[in-house]
C-alpha cells in the first residue's frame, strides 16, 4: 500500500499560494488540474496529498519541490463517488455478487466508498453475529472502502443498539415483500418502536417505500396480460404503492423524529409529499437512482428483463419531475441500487418480467450514467458531487472523512473526463456479471483514475489494487 509523509503541513484551504515549506516533502503526492471540482465551484488547483489525506488545497502552480506530481490537465477531479445502496451479496449469495468483483467494478467508476444493504446475502446483516460473518467476509479483498448498513425487520429490535456499537451506518427496512425469505417486511406495529430506538441511537432509516395493497388490488387484473411486455410489469407496481407508503413512513418520521431516508423513489406522483415532509422540517431525505433518470418506460422492449427493478421504470415526464426535484432539493442524492444476481433468475430466454428477479446492474457505470443525462439539462459537475458524493456521505455518517475535495478529507479522488463518450460493452464491465440494461447504451464520460487515500486504485479501465479498502 502507497503511504505518504506529512512534510508539516497545515490542514488548511487556501485559495492563495501559501507561505513557503518547510521540511522533507519527498514523499509529498501532488493531484493537479485546471478543474478541480469542490462546493465552490471548478478552478485550477494543487491537492497536497500526505499520510492518505488532503493535506490542502492550493493554487495550480503550487507545487513543493521534490514531490511527485500527477498533472492531469483538463480532466475534471471530483471527489471519489460514495454509493450508498449496493447490495454485494457476499457471504451467502456470492455466486450474484461479492466484495471482489463489485469493488473492482466501483473503482473503475470513480466510486472509492460503498454502504453495503443488508439483504440478499446470507445470513443479512440483522443480528451482531451476522454483522460479524459480513465483515469477515469483506476482509482482504475490498478494491475500495466500504461501509455496511444493518436491518429493520420482525423481532430483531433488541439487537439494533448493539448492531450501531458494532459499526453499521444505519439501518435499511421493507414496507413490503424483500423477495428473500430471510429478510422480512415490516408493517406499522414493527416499524413504530424501530423508529424510536434508531432516533434515540441517531441512526438513520432507510425505507423501501413501497406498500402491498395497491400492488395486491391490480393483481387480478394482470392474469390475463402477457407477462413479457413491460407495460404489464410496470402496471403491477402502480404509483399508489409508493404514495402510500412514503405517507406512512412520514407519520412515522413525524412521531418519532427518527432521521428517515427514502431510497430509490420512482413514482413522481409522491414527490408533493416529501416537499411538504421538507418543508415542514421533518428529517425525512430521499434518493433516486441513474436507472429512473436516464431510461424511459415506453423505450423499454418487452422480454428486456435486465431492466426490471423495484419500484419501476416510469414514463418520460415521470423522469423529468425527478430531475426537476433534483434540481430543487426534494430529492438529495443519487445512489446506483446496484442489484445484480445470477443471469438464470433474470429469465432472460423467457423474457417474463413478472417471474424475473428485480434488480437492475450499474454500479460501474452510475456516474456516468448521470453525468450523461445531467449534462444534457445544463448541470455541471459540482451538481453532480453534490448529489453523487457529499449528500451521500453526509447520509451515512461519513462526512469527517469523504465526499469533498477539502482539508482533511481522505485524498479519494476521481479523474473524469466529462467530454469523452463510451459505449457500453459487457467485455468493459467488472461485475460478476454482465448483464445490465446499459449494454449497449453510449453514455458521456469516462473515469481516468481513481484514488483512494492517495493511491491510485484504478486507471485506464484497469483495476490496480484489490485489498486497499478499508471497512469503515
Amino acid at each position: 500500500m502507497q503511504w505518504f509523509g506529512a512534510c508539516g503541513l497545515g490542514f488548511t484551504l487556501v485559495a492563495l499560494a501559501p507561505p513557503a515549506l518547510s521540511g522533507d516533502c519527498r514523499a509529498m503526492l501532488v493531484v493537479r488540474s485546471r478543474r478541480v471540482v469542490t462546493s465552490d465551484g471548478i478552478a485550477p488547483a494543487a491537492i497536497h496529498i500526505a499520510d492518505g489525506r488532503i493535506a490542502r488545497v492550493a493554487a495550480w502552480d503550487d507545487v513543493p519541490a521534490g514531490a511527485q506530481l500527477d498533472d492531469v490537465g483538463e480532466l475534471a477531479v471530483l471527489p471519489g463517488i460514495v454509493d450508498t445502496h449496493v447490495h454485494l451479496n457476499e457471504p451467502g449469495r456470492t455466486e450474484w455478487e461479492g466484495f471482489a468483483t463489485a469493488t473492482r467494478a466501483a473503482a473503475l467508476g470513480g466510486v472509492t466508498t460503498l454502504v453495503d444493504m443488508p439483504l440478499n446475502s446470507i445470513p443479512p446483516t440483522t443480528t451482531r453475529e451476522a454483522f460479524a460473518a459480513k465483515r469477515a467476509a469483506a476482509r482482504g479483498q475490498c478494491a475500495v472502502d466500504v461501509g455496511f448498513w444493518g436491518g429493520v425487520v420482525p423481532g430483531n429490535a433488541g439487537e439494533l443498539a448493539g448492531l450501531v456499537a458494532d459499526g453499521v451506518r444505519g439501518f435499511k427496512c421493507f414496507l413490503v415483500d424483500s423477495g428473500v425469505a430471510e429478510f422480512g417486511w415490516c408493517d406499522e406495529a414493527v416499524l413504530a418502536p424501530a423508529m424510536a430506538i434508531l432516533a434515540e441511537l441517531g441512526a438513520p432509516l432507510l425505507v423501501h417505500a413501497e406498500v402491498a395493497g395497491p400492488i395486491d388490488a391490480g393483481a387480478a387484473s394482470l392474469a390475463h396480460l402477457d407477462p413479457r411486455r413491460y407495460a404489464t410489469y410496470l402496471a403491477s407496481r402502480p404509483p399508489a404503492a409508493e404514495e402510500e407508503a412514503i405517507a406512512l413512513a412520514t407519520r412515522l418520521c413525524r412521531a418519532t423524529r427518527a432521521r428517515t431516508h427514502i431510497v430509490h423513489h420512482s413514482a413522481a406522483s409522491a414527490l408533493p409529499q416529501l416537499r411538504a415532509a421538507r418543508t415542514e422540517g421533518l428529517p425525512l431525505t430521499a434518493e433516486t437512482c441513474p436507472h429512473y433518470l436516464h431510461f424511459i418506460a415506453e423505450r423499454i422492449p418487452d422480454g428486456a428483463t435486465p431492466f426490471k427493478c423495484a419500484p419501476p421504470i416510469r414514463d418520460a415526464a415521470n423522469r423529468e419531475a425527478l430531475w426537476a426535484a433534483l434540481a430543487d432539493g426534494t430529492l438529495e442524492l443519487v445512489a446506483s441500487d446496484h442489484s445484480p444476481c445470477s443471469p438464470g433468475l433474470k429469465a432472460l430466454e423467457q423474457g417474463d418480467f413478472l417471474a424475473a428477479w428485480g434488480g437492475v446492474s450499474g454500479l460501474q457505470l452510475a456516474l456516468s450514467v448521470v453525468w450523461t443525462e445531467a449534462a444534457a439539462r445544463g448541470h455541471s459537475l459540482v451538481d453532480i458531487a453534490r448529489w453523487m458524493s457529499a449528500a451521500p456521505a453526509k447520509l451515512a455518517g461519513l462526512t469527517a472523512t469523504k465526499g469533498a475535495i477539502a482539508a482533511g478529507r481522505d485524498a479519494d479522488l476521481c479523474v473524469f473526463d466529462d467530454a469523452a463518450s463510451q459505449t457500453v460493452t459487457p467485455a468493459a464491465i467488472a461485475h460478476r456479471h454482465k448483464v445490465t440494461p446499459y449494454a449497449g447504451e453510449t453514455v458521456r464520460g469516462v473515469v481516468h483514475a481513481t484514488y483512494l487515500r492517495g493511491a491510485k486504485v484504478a486507471e485506464a479501465g484497469r483495476a490496480l489494487a484489490e485489498d486497499r479498502g478499508q471497512l469503515v
